[in-house]
Formats: structure tokens, C-alpha cells, sequence
């Protein structure tokens, strides 16, 4: 990390979240004269007084995704260019792409409250980056975060063609990783093709303490069973953006706490249009400390839970839920039901039933409900789920058994996918169709 480090607040410089709160304020007018630099929050803001308190605040318009993309490349930026370090955007998954960039002192925030996860990074450990590299943070934040605190990193990306999962698994054995930077689904992926492999996942990997995942939604029963598969290793979780970076992390206690030290959280609730610090609604944030792209009420959209009530790891950080994007979910019978919600009844299922994938599809009158089952537990787990659904859910369902390997194919498992580098010059018996566009 090059230049001068910031001086940022640290967990046990605050001994309540009402004295938490004291830091936000105190800190909130030059979190918004850093804001006031940029193009976009300089027009919102106009050229009166900044607004000096929370309650100000609120009367700021809600900026969101759509503004971020109209803004693109450079609309947000509040520092010269040649200051930034990395430009990065979103996957898409909600619309276009939405534009990020860190400067050097931002990319120091960001790793640092990475970094405060109770799976706690040290010198010894092997990590392995299976999160994409391509244009989003997820990667680069885990991977700084390792090197900073004397990690060997295992660079892996999960956009690779050269990273298929059985070359993961051998990785993950032959360098005896320690700790797994992943999404969720990654390790259920993982425990299919270590057995794929003739490998037991629970006994096989004995270097393996823990995973730190992120990317998706994570109920408690997937979490649970995860730990299960592969032999009671700790599962944490992370939770943030391409445009934030980290914005909350779990405990030694379990719970997962927002870095309310460094944004400001309010939970916005659309139907009325009001926000509070706790209850459930839409994630609000205000960064308090980046200077490259500060954000002002940004509306991640997604839905949460927050809660200020005491913790046991003392931290004084308010603990947070994330349910999921306030856009899913389908209707199903009047009914609307969120990809969550089937999750965790489906891996609440005894483990026994072998159940590791599985699919959905809301039809106007019934839940479709398909998962990969063992032919000898295949009707025990159809009817367990379908009396789950219909009494959790209150939505009629249709749940269908399918063998292993129907939705997650074998191939996918075990392929070696070969990789080409450019080549313009054949031999006679060269299949020369693969030249220039090489793939």
C-alpha cells in the first residue's frame, strides 16, 4: 500500500452504538464535503449549505443503481483521475453494469474492514480467491486483504476456464488450503466433485479451517449443512457490493455487523418513504471515509434486517440480515416467495436425504420444485419438502426427485477444459479453425 494510510476509527474506540452513532455524526459534514467534489452529488447537493446532521441528510434524494450508470464512466468521481487506483464495475445481474473506483487510501478501507471477519487471516494460512477477478472488487478485496496480513494467496477465479472444479479440488488438497474466499453454491460444487474424485470432503481436506463466502444470500440451514459436508469447518459470512466493497462481517460471536464506522446505514422503507437505523426494509448507505466515489443515501436495493441490540463479541456494531433483493421472489397462488425462503426448507432436510441441488419455478397456481436425490431417499425427500412447503409457504407444490448428476452433470465435475493461448501457424495436421479468435 503506497503513500499515507488513512486514520480510521477502529473496533473498541467505541464503547455503545449510541456513542457509534456520536462518530457518524461528528464525521457526517466531511464525508459530505468529500461528496460535494463530485459532479453527480454536486448538482444534488447545489451550491447552498451542506447539510451537517442525520437528520439533514434525509432530506437528500435517494441516489440509486440507474444514477450510477448514467453517471458512467466518470460522473461520481470526486478526486483528480490520476489519483485512482483501480476502476472497476458490476456484473450486470440487476441491468447494465454500474461503474467503482478506489483510490489507494480507499482500497485501505476497504481491505481493512474486510479483513475484520472472525475467520481472521494470518501469516500461515493458504487462501484461495474462487471469486471473480473481471472488473468486480470481490476478488482484488480478499486477495489484498490476504497479502496484508502475510497470506499466501491462490489467485483461482471462478470465471476461468483454466479453474474448472476438479482442478479446484486438487488445489485445494495438493496446497493445503486453509481458508476458501467463495460463494456458497461453490461449495456444494466442491463437495460433488471431490466425491467425484474418490475424495471424502469431511475427512480429506484436514488443512482446510474455514470458508468466507459472499455473492449470494446465505440461510442458516445451507450454512449449517456446508459445515456438515465438509467435516465441521467453520462457514463465515461476508456481505457487500462492487460500489462499496465490504459493508458488514460476522463476529467471533456468529452474528454479522455492518461496518457502521465507516458507512452510514439507514433502513428505508419504499412504501412510505421513511428511513430508520433498525427494522427491515432497503439498505441505505452513506460512506463516511471514500473519497474517489463517495455515496450519498445509495439505495442497494437490497432487502434487510437491522438491529442495534448487544452482541456478545462487544463490538457495538448494529447486526444485520440480509434477506435478499427486494426485486425477487415470484407470486405463486397470491403468494410471493423468495429464493430464501425454498432454500432453507430444502437444506433443512436431514442430511442423510443427500439433497445438495436444486431448482424452482413459480407457476401461477403451483410451486414447481425440483432436487437431485439418491434413488433410495428420492421419495422420503419428496415428501418431507412438499409437506414443508405447503405448511412454511402456504403455496401448493409440486416437488420431483430427479437422479444425481441431472442437474449438476458429471462432465462438469470431472472435465479438464484445455486452454489455448494464440496461435497463427499450423501444422499440416492442425486443426487451424482456433486461430486469432483463440478459445
Amino acid at each position: 500500500m503506497n503513500g499515507e494510510l488513512p486514520k480510521l476509527p477502529e473496533i473498541g474506540q467505541w464503547g455503545s452504538v449510541e456513542e457509534l452513532y456520536r462518530l457518524q455524526d461528528a464525521r457526517l459534514p466531511d464525508a459530505l464535503a468529500l461528496a460535494h467534489r463530485s459532479p453527480f452529488h454536486r448538482r444534488r447537493l447545489g451550491p447552498g449549505e451542506l447539510p451537517g446532521t442525520v437528520e439533514q441528510l434525509a432530506g437528500i434524494a435517494l441516489s440509486t443503481k440507474e444514477d450510477l450508470r448514467e453517471s458512467h464512466p466518470w460522473g461520481m468521481l470526486a478526486v483528480p483521475k490520476e489519483e485512482l487506483a483501480t476502476y472497476h464495475e458490476s456484473s450486470g445481474t440487476s441491468g447494465e453494469p454500474t461503474p467503482s473506483y478506489f483510490t489507494e487510501a480507499d482500497w485501505y478501507d476497504v481491505i481493512d474492514r474486510f479483513s475484520r471477519n472472525a475467520i481472521g487471516l494470518l501469516p500461515a494460512d493458504t487462501v484461495l480467491v474462487r471469486t471473480p477477478y473481471s472488473m468486480l472488487t470481490t476478488a482484488h478485496q480478499a486477495h489484498q486483504a490476504a497479502r496484508l496480513r502475510g497470506a499466501t494467496v491462490v489467485p483461482a477465479d471462478n470465471r476461468s476456464l483454466v479453474m474448472p472444479y476438479a482442478r479446484v479440488i486438487k488445489v485445494l488438497r495438493d496446497l493445503e488450503v486453509t481458508v476458501a474466499w467463495c460463494l456458497p453454491t461453490e461449495c456444494l460444487l466442491w463437495v460433488a466433485a471431490a466425491r467425484a474424485a474418490g475424495l471424502r470432503p469431511e475427512r480429506d481436506f484436514p488443512a482446510l479451517r474455514g470458508f468466507l463466502l459472499a455473492g449470494e444470500p446465505l440461510t442458516e440451514a445451507r450454512r449449517t449443512r456446508i459445515g456438515q459436508l465438509w467435516g465441521g469447518s467453520p462457514v463465515r459470512q461476508d456481505y457487500g457490493s462492487t460500489e462499496t466493497g465490504s459493508l458488514a462481517g460476522e463476529c467471533p460471536a456468529g452474528r454479522m455487523h455492518l461496518w457502521a464506522d465507516r458507512f452510514l446505514a439507514e433502513v428505508y422503507d419504499p412504501a412510505t418513504g421513511r428511513s430508520s437505523r433498525e427494522g427491515t426494509g432497503q439498505l441505505v448507505i452513506t460512506t463516511l471515509y471514500r473519497a474517489a466515489m463517495p455515496l450519498l443515501r445509495y439505495n442497494l436495493e437490497d432487502t434487510v434486517r437491522v438491529s442495534s441490540a448487544d452482541c456478545e463479541c462487544g463490538w457495538h456494531l448494529p447486526s444485520i440480515e440480509v434477506l435478499g433483493r427486494s426485486a425477487g421472489g415470484y407470486p405463486v397462488g397470491g403468494v410471493r416467495v423468495a429464493q430464501h425462503e425454498i432454500e432453507q426448507l430444502v437444506f433443512g432436510l436431514p442430511e442423510q436425504r443427500g439433497v445438495l441441488f436444486w431448482r424452482a419455478r413459480a407457476r401461477p397456481a403451483m410451486l414447481e420444485v425440483e432436487i437431485e436425490v439418491p434413488d433410495d431417499q428420492r421419495a422420503a425427500a419428496c415428501a418431507e419438502l412438499t409437506s414443508r412447503v405447503r405448511e412454511s409457504l402456504g403455496v401448493d407444490c409440486a416437488v420431483r426427485g430427479v437422479p444425481t448428476g441431472t442437474l449438476v452433470s458429471p462432465e462438469v465435475l470431472t472435465k479438464q477444459h484445455e486452454f489455448v493461448k494464440p496461435k497463427t501457424l499450423f501444422a499440416d495436421d492442425e486443426d487451424w479453425s482456433r486461430s486469432v479468435i483463440y478459445y
